[in-house]
């Protein structure tokens, strides 16, 4: 069909009741096997610095017979496995503690570890499927932390949760901290990294059976934001969180166990963070599920001038409902009562109550 790499993005959402219908009828096709389904695509041809688009239909696609094309579709359209134990027929949110004094939004906020452990367990109370525990900032600027003092910081926390109704992630890119982590309880390594800031973190996810998320960063945390440039942003990161997709299944982590994080914010000015934001669905063609970590950032400041990033929590809400409308699996928050409370709202109007 192409000489080209191709690429998919789904576009034309259905929810609820018609999305069924129009499956049924041939005329959508589901969105990563979810209760979303999508009636056209953008088909991309070619790659980040020369690319073709032209507009198909969903019924068009159903039908292809091109080898290359199928493969692609049959990522969109699968379900996804459980990841970390979660079902993931509703987007699962995973509320973010940060054990720092420098974090960008909760620096200071719960360096201590009982400050910590008690806000762990509010989120999951709030409805967190997932908590998230971090060490060290990446946030813009910021220094890279030892890994003793990292791991003095998160291990206390870890052990402090054990029992939690939540799935317990560990932030970090050291193999040292993921290893301990794992010991202590957590399930999932979330690295910014993808796994190739310290080569040792693959062989721990591997041994110590955790799923991973792998994230998109252009740069260091120090320098990332100086001049982050792209040809085109939504298609080299995709290339790129594929690669290490592939990277981790070639060192037996099975796809089941890995997520994909574009990482906005991360290397990215605030036109590439809209523009991912805007494409979410094309990632489903990595064949993983989706977190979008979008909470506080600094892009929200950008678009509604708010310079305290706890006073960006409107902004961060409907970043969420943009990404679970593109069938976003899992999100990233700080706000999770208010998180839940939004896509409630969103998902009763588009699927109605009973759902």
């Amino acid at each position: 069909m192409a000489d080209g790499k191709l690429y998919l993005r789904p576009i034309g959402f259905l929810y609820g009741q018609p999305a069924d219908a129009a499956v049924e009828d041939g005329l959508a096709l589901p969105l990563a096997g979810g209760p979303i389904a999508f009636t056209a695509a953008v088909l991309i041809e070619g790659d980040a610095s020369n690319s073709r688009r032209r507009l198909t239909t969903a019924a068009t696609l159903k039908d292809v017979h091109d080898t290359d094309l199928s493969a692609v579709l049959a990522r969109v359209t699968s379900p996804r496995a459980p990841f970390a134990g979660l079902e993931l027929a509703r987007p699962a949110l995973m509320g973010i503690v940060n054990v720092t004094p420098d974090s960008f939004s909760d620096g200071g906020l719960y360096d201590t570890t009982e400050g910590a452990i008690t806000q762990a367990a509010g989120l999951a109370t709030e409805g967190a499927a997932l908590v998230d525990i971090g060490g060290e900032s990446t946030r813009p600027g910021s220094d890279t932390v030892e890994h003793d003092e990292e791991l003095a910081r998160v291990v206390p926390v870890l052990e402090g949760l054990a029992g939690s109704p939540a799935v317990i992630s560990i932030d970090t890119r050291k193999a040292s901290v993921a290893n301990a982590a794992a010991k202590a309880g957590a399930k999932i390594l979330n690295d910014v990294s993808a796994l190739s800031y310290d080569p040792e973190c693959m062989a721990v996810a591997v041994e110590a059976g955790l799923d991973v998320v792998l994230m998109h960063a252009q740069g260091e945390p120090k320098t990332m934001q100086d001049d982050p440039a792209y040809d085109d942003v939504a298609l080299e990161v995709f290339d790129y969180l594929e690669a290490r997709i592939e990277v981790c299944i070639a060192a037996g982590i099975e796809r089941s166990r890995i997520a994909a994080d574009p990482g906005l914010g991360f290397g990215k000015t605030l036109a590439h963070n809209l523009t991912l934001l805007a494409n979410i669905s094309l990632f489903h063609g990595l064949g993983v599920p989706l977190l979008v970590g979008a909470s506080r950032k600094r892009f929200i400041r950008g678009l509604g001038q708010a310079r305290d990033p706890r006073s960006r929590e409107p902004g961060s809400h409907a970043a969420a409902i943009a990404s679970v409308a593109q069938g976003a699996q899992i999100l990233r928050v700080h706000d999770v009562a208010g998180t839940r409370q939004a896509l409630d709202v969103w998902r009763a109007s588009m699927f109605g109550t009973e759902k």
